[in-house]
């Protein structure tokens, strides 16, 4: 790119824009202008439940998430792109569940992104979100094994409603093998106590499956993390290929890294180091 870029950061499920401030304030170290966004009820913008504050029901309060989908999430990021295509190109990046926001504004908007990374992230292309969730390909994520992490039954509060302040050991054992085996214990519960407790459960597959005519021309850089335990490498591999094959002449450029799910956050400097290739700097 021959312009500044401005790279707009997009986290995943459960968490916020504090997830991205290690990576944010390692980019800015190194001159590149980035921000990250709390997509809808997120953040400052999310409403705490009670049993997150030691007290009330954790089965039947009513979240603040419920009804809030993909659209709203597409609305809130587009209008963040829209200030900063202002200064410059965009270069919008997901982790995780982000990478559903960055396939349905790269559907709905590809005039405001001038690339797309995807960090370990979802990509649907030939499937619902479900379908990959339920698939081969992720019956290896660690993530199966915490059923005791959602505190209420989603139909019922509307959302999906975590436990991140557990101090089940196996519970904690379990989330370090999933999110952060390359970290010590302590940054595991600093990185869960910045989560929020509820996440959405309205994921709209019309918005987020990947549109060749749109979403497909925008260039794209997938960083595939070998070692997640969380989103297996198998499933990061799927995402890649059918991209790949719905827009032959568009492929991703991959990079690998070393890093687990949530480490590549937790310790920016390598993500740092393959952001600033593909940006230029």
């Amino acid at each position: 790119m021959t312009a500044t870029p401005t790279l707009v950061l997009v986290h995943g499920a459960g968490c916020n824009s504090a997830s991205w401030g290690p990576v944010v304030r390692e980019l800015a170290l190194r001159g590149h202008r980035a921000l990250a966004v709390d997509l809808p009820g997120h953040g400052f913008g999310a409403r705490i439940p009670n049993t997150s504050r030691g007290a009330g029901p954790a089965t039947t309060e009513p979240s603040g998430m419920a009804g809030i989908g993909t659209a709203d999430d597409v609305a809130a990021v587009a209008a963040v792109l829209r200030r900063a295509r202002e200064h410059g190109p965009v270069v919008l990046v997901g982790v995780s569940r982000g990478g559903f926001t960055l396939n349905a504004v790269g559907n709905a908007h590809p005039e405001l992104v001038d690339l797309l990374v995807y960090v370990s992230a979802q990509c649907p292309v030939r499937a619902g979100a479900f379908d990959y969730h339920a698939s081969p390909e992720n019956a290896a994520s660690l993530l199966h094994d915490l059923p005791g992490l959602v505190l209420a039954d989603p139909r019922v509060i509307g959302a999906l409603r975590f436990d991140w302040r557990t101090a089940d050991p196996a519970t904690l054992d379990t989330l370090q093998a999933a999110l952060l085996a390359d970290g010590t214990r302590d940054e595991l519960l600093a990185y869960l106590h910045a989560q929020d407790p509820d996440e959405s459960i309205l994921i709209d597959d019309d918005l987020v499956r990947a549109d060749a005519a749109t979403w497909g021309r925008i260039p794209r850089h997938y960083v595939r993390l070998p070692a997640d335990r969380a989103v297996p490498v198998a499933l990061q591999d799927r995402f890649v290929a059918e991209a790949d094959a719905l827009t032959p002449d568009n492929p991703f450029t991959v990079h690998d890294l070393d890093a687990s799910h949530a480490g590549v956050q937790v310790r920016p400097g390598p993500l740092a180091d393959v952001l600033s290739r593909i940006v230029g700097g």
